[in-house]
């Protein structure tokens, strides 16, 4: 399949033909004021470099979600990647395989990248919680709170120059807020001292089970591509 083609197959799969134009919209007006950066969390474990921190990880045992998991989910992707992308929590697949997005979520995001022009081993991929919640529900605060040093050093060792918030649970979380997602979407946020810039979309999990939301989320993609691109200006 040539470049064109792959192109439009990941659009297809985000329920858009090849030829919807770029509307400008609210939501792409990078004019709008920012919100207030969050305060990045502060790892309470020493970690100056990758294996010391995925070691800390595997090893980690801060709260009760470690008698039930099969393996830690670290991350995974380029480990100086231009785009991070954060999400929520390891599902029973990601438990199982020990890496992020995997099984049909995994592939919807990886069309998401892909129609932006990018693979998955190209940007780096990691979520709030590096071990599963008993039935998927959603994280405890403490549970976030013991997780949130280890995301921070990932954040800071990445050094990405933009984040991409997948999902009301990850947002939430890493911009310190309870404003619901639909109101997180199309703005530009910031995080941490070096301000990384932060733009928030639906979790690939929410989109299929509801497809009709494709299509806002393909239009947070582009946003998130102009904020990328004016950061570069």
């Amino acid at each position: 399949m040539d470049a064109a083609n792959h192109r439009r197959a990941c659009l297809a799969a985000m329920g858009v033909t090849a030829w919807v134009p770029r509307a400008a919209s609210a939501a792409e007006d990078l004019d709008a004021p920012a919100a207030p950066a969050p305060t990045a969390g502060v790892s309470t474990e020493p970690a100056p470099d990758w294996d010391s921190l995925a070691a800390t990880v595997a090893a980690c045992q801060r709260c009760e979600l470690h008698q039930g998991r099969t393996q830690t989910v670290f991350g995974v992707g380029a480990r100086r990647a231009r785009w991070m992308v954060i999400g929520e929590a390891p599902g029973q697949e990601e438990d199982r395989k020990g890496e992020p997005f995997v099984g049909r979520a995994g592939q919807l995001l990886n069309s998401m990248l892909e129609a932006l022009g990018m693979r998955r081993n190209e940007v780096y991929i990691a979520n709030i919680l590096k071990c599963r919640p008993p039935n998927n529900r959603d994280p405890k605060p403490e549970e976030v709170a013991c997780c949130e040093g280890y995301l921070a050093r990932q954040i800071e060792l990445v050094a990405p120059q933009i984040i991409l918030c997948v999902g009301r649970i990850a947002a939430q979380n890493l911009l310190k807020t309870q404003t619901p997602i639909g109101k997180l979407r199309g703005q530009r946020f910031s995080y941490g001292p070096q301000q990384v810039p932060v733009v928030v979309t639906y979790h690939p999990a929410y989109l299929l089970r509801t497809p009709a939301e494709k299509r806002r989320t393909w239009q947070d993609l582009l946003f998130a591509r102009r904020v990328f691109e004016d950061a570069q200006a």
